[in-house]
């Protein structure tokens, strides 16, 4: 799944530097880092995540991935100069709350470290998803431009990877399901994110990425019929909120 899912961001990247045709696109050095970068995601971060998320409950695997924005918010002030405001860090806070609450069912206490490797994984996902937009964010380069590269050297890491384990299954619905990934979760919203973070401070985006469990439970929701939780509402109410302090709004 992640090798045509990477294909496909790439080939969303391809046709984006073809349309906009920037300058500086085929620079060594910033095509060393693209290597690295490639390394770190799409490769190494999906490889982490689908692991932990094969050994640990899926609430506790996607509540430990979701401190992400937080070591992002960090991270921009460690290496960005960027500013690190109490309220910031409060709003953060505020929403992996409220994800935590949404992704539990309500049931905080159910998220036990059962399972040290399992959490490890889970949180090393989150340590390599803010150290990649960290250092895209270090590259000068138009949005389309690196993620074309990094996109480029992560799907050959990926082939490679799949070669070696020598496990190409050809399903038509499960390739449906990956083009879909690679165009709408990972191909386009990749350039819309790095853009949003290229315009405003870290920790103001992060804030606003606690929306998205909240999104998918809501189509949950709607197109499998799925009731609605106490504690969704709960979680949404603090996520939102979270939000706006984040942003110095409230």
């Amino acid at each position: 799944m992640l090798l045509y899912a990477s294909l496909t961001s790439l080939t969303v990247f391809t046709f984006a530097v073809l349309v906009k045709k920037p300058k500086g696109w085929n620079s060594l050095r910033k095509n060393l880092q693209s290597a690295i970068l490639g390394f770190l995601n799409p490769f190494l971060y999906y490889l982490v995540l689908f692991n932990a998320y094969s050994i640990l409950p899926a609430q506790e695997a996607q509540a430990l991935n979701y401190t992400w924005p937080l070591i992002l918010t960090v991270f921009a002030w460690l290496f960005l100069s960027q500013p690190l405001r109490v309220r910031g860090i409060f709003g953060v806070f505020m929403g992996f709350l409220g994800a935590l609450i949404v992704s539990s069912k309500g049931s905080i206490g159910s998220l036990s470290l059962s399972n040290i490797l399992g959490d490890l994984l889970a949180l090393s996902s989150a340590l390599i998803w803010a150290s990649y937009w960290v250092l895209n964010l270090r590259d000068g380069r138009k949005a389309e431009v690196k993620m074309f590269w990094n996109f480029l050297f992560g799907s050959l890491y990926i082939l490679t990877y799949v070669a070696w384990r020598g496990k190409l299954v050809l399903d038509a619905l499960g390739i449906i399901g990956s083009v879909y990934v690679g165009l709408f979760e990972m191909g386009v919203t990749f350039l819309l994110w790095l853009r949003a973070l290229e315009k405003e401070e870290a920790s103001k985006v992060a804030g606003l990425v606690y929306l998205t469990p909240v999104l998918s439970l809501f189509f949950i929701t709607t197109i499998v019929r799925e009731p609605l939780r106490a504690s969704t509402i709960v979680g949404l109410a603090l996520i939102l909120m979270g939000a706006r302090i984040a942003r110095g709004r409230g």
